[in-house]
């Protein structure tokens, strides 16, 4: 070998370190059903956790997002069937969804705080490692910017408990104080835990939707997909793939749990979107 090209051997063997170094990790997605989907057929008991657990199963996702409002108890006695039933079922409760308020004063944050430790200990009980929270709504007597203080006072606080059993807490786009992406990843860098990420819904920004879901992705622990999207009062339906390119180009790794709102009924309309689901998966994974 002649000593130019040994040379220019040399130079792409040590240039080759640096572009692996920087070259963005691949997506990897997994499926997974909102239990908020089946919120009618839960309140009438129709349906119970255990059936989500075997429908899960049926369709061949691989997760299930408990929407916990309906649940009959928190107790053990209840918990640790539905935790095997679930494993042995080959479906992970990877997380639960529950309603909080975070925009409160110091003087008001430790019956939340407790209500949040309360669901962590939940979680802990039925294996998931994740939580959906709401920051909630900024109170009339003050501003928006005060509000996000107290957020992100809570979620520190919160995270604390919650990694500590390990499990991350996702703040979800929910109207309020987090109605744009801009200020609940202001809220999330404030926080600055690697316990604490966006729940991001892709059918809750009603402004340049796909702006601000790009936003929130980099920061998203889980990711709940909607069939339809509103924008300016206008339902459109969600483009799916260009969801899932976002989430492909931010290496996002985690789940893709379907949540069902429209008038369909859920136990057709969820069959119909799951197989959507796996098939948009597919052209990612």
């Amino acid at each position: 070998m002649n000593r130019r090209i040994w040379l220019q051997s040399l130079a792409a063997a040590s240039a080759l370190p640096a572009a692996v170094e920087t070259a963005q990790p691949p997506a990897r997605l997994k499926s997974a059903i909102c239990a908020y989907s089946f919120r009618q057929e839960l309140q009438t008991n129709s349906m119970s956790y255990e059936d989500l657990v075997r429908l899960c199963a049926e369709l061949e996702v691989d997760g299930l997002d408990m929407t916990v409002y309906w649940l009959p108890s928190t107790s053990d006695a209840y918990l640790m069937p539905l935790r095997r039933l679930a494993y042995r079922s080959g479906i992970d409760i990877y997380s639960i969804s529950v309603r909080t308020d975070l925009c409160k004063p110091p003087a008001e944050q430790e019956k939340e705080l407790a209500l949040v430790k309360g669901w962590v200990d939940v979680a802990a009980k039925v294996g998931a490692r994740h939580i959906r929270v709401f920051g909630g709504n900024v109170p009339k007597t003050s501003s928006e910017n005060e509000a996000a203080g107290w957020v992100v006072e809570l979620l520190k606080r919160a995270s604390d408990y919650s990694g500590s059993k390990g499990v991350l807490l996702g703040l979800e786009n929910h109207g309020g104080i987090t109605e744009k992406a801009e200020r609940i990843v202001d809220i999330i860098k404030r926080v600055d835990s690697p316990w604490v990420g966006i729940n991001l819904d892709t059918g809750n920004f009603h402004s340049d939707v796909y702006r601000q879901i790009e936003l929130c992705v980099p920061y998203a622990v889980n990711v709940q997909l909607k069939e339809r999207v509103r924008v300016a009062g206008k339902v459109e339906e969600s483009d799916w793939a260009r969801v899932t390119a976002m989430l492909r180009k931010a290496g996002y790794k985690g789940y893709l749990a379907l949540e069902y709102e429209e008038q369909e009924p859920a136990p057709t309309a969820v069959r119909r979107l799951v197989a959507k689901l796996r098939r948009t998966i597919g052209q990612v994974s």
